[in-house]
C-alpha cells in the first residue's frame, strides 16, 4: 500500500468515525457502523496480541483482552481530537495486554530471538566498557556486531524487562508494608504524548533509509546536524534543511 493510500484509509476511518458519533446510540446505523469499524480493526488488535504475547498457553488470552480493548477504543476515540484512529487505539490495547499480563504472571514476555540479541548486546557493552573506559554508544555497540540500531535499543530495553515484580507484591516482608502501587503518583501529564509516538511509528518506517537515518542520528543518538552531515557527506545547512521537511511531513501526516 503507498503513502497515498494510506492517507486515504485515515481520512476514511476518520469520516465512518464522525458520522459514528453524530448518531444517536439506539440508531440502527449507529450499531451497523460500530460493529464495521471494530470488525475493520480485528486483524490489527490481533497483530499487536501476537507480537507482543509471544506463544504460549496465555496467546489466545491476549487476542481476546486486545479485542475487548479495541472495543474499548471504537467507544471511546474522538476524531476531532487530531490523532489517528490506530495512534489512539494501539496504546490502549497495549495497555490492557500489560495489565493482564501483570495480573497473569510476574514475568514479562521477551521473544526468544529478543533474549539471545539481549545477552549478545550485554556481553558487548560490558566488554566494549572496559576497552573505551566508558558506556559505548547504541551505534558503536551496533557497528561491532552488525546488528541495526534500532534493534540494539530494544534489546538495551528488554534487559530490565525479564523480571518484572507485580505491582502490589508488598515492597518488604513486613506485615503491612506499602505495594510499589500504593506509591505510585498520579496521572503523568506525558501520557498524551504516547499516543504521538505510536502514532509516529509507521510514519517513520514509510520514510526513505535517508531521512529515517537523519531522524535516528539526531533525536536517538544525540548527533548534532554538523555531525549528522560529516556522516552522510552533507554540509549542516542541508541537514537542517532536509529535518525540517521530514518533521513537516510527519507533523502533516498526524493531522
Amino acid at each position: 500500500m503507498t503513502e497515498s493510500e494510506r492517507a486515504e484509509q485515515r481520512a476514511t476511518t476518520m469520516r465512518r468515525f464522525r458520522l459514528l458519533r453524530s448518531l444517536r446510540g439506539d440508531d440502527p446505523q449507529h450499531a451497523a457502523l460500530r460493529a464495521a469499524l471494530i470488525e475493520d480493526h480485528l486483524t490489527y488488535a490481533r497483530h499487536i496480541a501476537l507480537r507482543y504475547g509471544g506463544r504460549g498457553e496465555l496467546t489466545e488470552d491476549f487476542v481476546q483482552v486486545a479485542y475487548l480493548a479495541l472495543v474499548k477504543a471504537v467507544d471511546n476515540f474522538d476524531p476531532e481530537r487530531g490523532t489517528a484512529f490506530l495512534g489512539y487505539a494501539t496504546p490502549v490495547i497495549l495497555g490492557e495486554i500489560k495489565k493482564y499480563f501483570r495480573d497473569a504472571t510476574w514475568d514479562v514476555h521477551v521473544p526468544r530471538s529478543m533474549q539471545e540479541l539481549t545477552r549478545t548486546v550485554r556481553a558487548c557493552a560490558e566488554r566494549m566498557t572496559r576497552e573505551l573506559a566508558r558506556s559505548p554508544k547504541v551505534e558503536e555497540i551496533a557497528a561491532r556486531i552488525a546488528v541495526p540500531a534500532e534493534l540494539i535499543t530494544e534489546a538495551l530495553v528488554a534487559m530490565d524487562s525479564y523480571t518484572v515484580a507485580s505491582l502490589d507484591r508488598p515492597l518488604r516482608a513486613e506485615p503491612g508494608s506499602p505495594s510499589l502501587v500504593d506509591l505510585l503518583g498520579g496521572e503523568d501529564e506525558r501520557l498524551e504524548a504516547v499516543v504521538d509516538r505510536t502514532a509516529l511509528k509507521p510514519l517513520i518506517a514509510a520514510l526513505n533509509e535517508r531521512d529515517r537515518s537523519i531522524l535516528m542520528m539526531h533525536f536517538f543518538q544525540g548527533m548534532t546536524q554538523r555531525e549528522i552531515g560529516a556522516r552522510l557527506g552533507y554540509s549542516q545547512m542541508h541537514i537542517s534543511r532536509l529535518l525540517a521537511s521530514v518533521l513537516g511531513r510527519l507533523r502533516a501526516a498526524l493531522c
